[in-house]
């Protein structure tokens, strides 16, 4: 490699805030071509940036927690220094008997996976990697992690209490919410939906959406229900601006999805309005899963116009106000599923019948709704959960 190189924040990061967690390499250094070489995080993923080229790392412009904006050039890379001959003498032979090497510890093999810059933390520190649960890609071990432990155990107090102290992802939500409940106005209306349709339907054809390595979720039929909702009330798929309203054409659907204490994500169905329901299903079984390990990128998680908020998996019935994902309108709650006892009328006669119920929300942004569009949506929302047939 002739000259230089630069290191510049990915195109995919471009409009979203970036701030730079750790370097996995110091300068000086030899890199490899597509090895990981900078951890950039946002207020959603973790995302590694891969070496441009081999060569030694020259240069690190922007260092760690320093934020990244669109295009930024991070670094620069060098041409690799000449790499000595490889010996020449005969490789020692083994003895035909010779047992075979024991593999190698978990924790040996963690301690592989360490970058230099966290391999020397660790050792400054005497941090015990074993209790380290690791945030980067995969579950590595970045020097954000050995930096936050480091601090906790200094700053905790002799007995009575811990120290946990905030990872980035957990600020950067904690101001996007105070942000929004200061931009919008929360109104949340409330609505009962009865799930026998949905139940009914998937148990018919689960088994053959799994044989096309589909797994059929009430999600889905969630997905598929709103976008039958934006078609009867489409100013609810829309954004506020100063001076005037932008209502969306395309139905680009988040998801939240929780990662236990590392907070949440928000993946994407986009146009889902051009989707069947086993599209939906495999787009979401897709999404839910690369959430889940780590594996997301940032346009996965880019232009949503609506955010579901399945609050229900965890227990709860009402979630109320449910904060709107900024700049969006409107955010849908979905409570738990539970068997509770209705009054339908059968014959012009009313019966008394146990079905499976949830509560369902919708916390719209009073500026660019009323509670008129708030219920037509709910109503139209339910209608249809309510009529999937065969």
């Amino acid at each position: 490699m002739d000259g230089t190189v630069d290191i510049t924040m990915p195109a995919e990061l471009e409009g979203t805030r970036a701030v730079v967690r750790s370097w996995l390499k110091s300068v000086g250094e030899t890199v490899r071509r597509d090895e990981p070489l900078v951890e950039l995080e946002t207020d959603k993923v973790t995302t590694e940036v891969p070496a441009p080229a081999d060569g030694v790392l020259l240069e690190i412009l922007l260092e760690r927690d320093a934020e990244a904006e669109p295009g930024a050039l991070l670094g620069r890379l060098g041409a690799r220094a000449a790499e000595p001959a490889a010996p020449t003498a005969e490789p020692e032979v083994c003895s035909r008997q010779s047992a075979a090497p024991a593999p190698p510890a978990l924790e040996q093999v963690r301690e592989h996976r360490l970058s230099p810059a966290v391999r020397r933390a660790v050792g400054q520190h005497g941090v015990d990697i074993s209790v380290i649960r690791g945030t980067g890609r995969d579950g590595r071990i970045t020097r954000a992690d050995v930096d936050a432990l480091v601090a906790a155990r200094a700053s905790a107090p002799a007995s009575g209490s811990r120290i946990v102290p905030h990872d980035r992802m957990r600020r950067l939500i904690a101001d996007n919410m105070l942000a929004s409940v200061t931009t919008a106005p929360h109104v949340t209306a409330v609505f009962e939906a009865d799930f026998s349709a949905i139940i009914a339907h998937r148990a018919k054809h689960k088994a053959a959406y799994e044989r096309d390595g589909v797994s059929l979720t009430y999600t889905a039929y969630i997905v598929a229900a709103c976008v039958a909702a934006m078609r009867a009330v489409p100013v609810i798929n829309s954004r506020w601006h100063a001076d005037h309203l932008e209502i969306f054409e395309d139905v680009n659907i988040g998801i939240g999805t929780a990662l236990g204490d590392k907070g949440l994500v928000v993946p994407i169905v986009h146009r889902a309005q051009e989707l069947s329901l086993q599209a939906i299903a495999a787009r979401l079984h897709d999404l839910t899963a690369r959430a889940r390990s780590g594996q997301l990128k940032a346009a996965d998680m880019k232009d949503g116009s609506f955010t579901i908020s399945n609050h229900g998996v965890s227990g709860s019935l009402v979630a109320t106000p449910i904060i709107i994902q900024q700049p969006q309108s409107a955010i849908l709650g979905v409570g738990k599923l539970e068997k509770r006892v209705v009054v339908r009328e059968v014959g012009g006669v009313d019966t008394i019948q146990i079905r499976p119920m949830a509560f369902v929300s919708l916390t719209i942004d009073h500026r660019v709704v009323d509670g008129h569009q708030t219920n037509a949506w709910l109503t139209a929302f339910v209608q249809a959960l309510e009529s999937f047939g065969d």
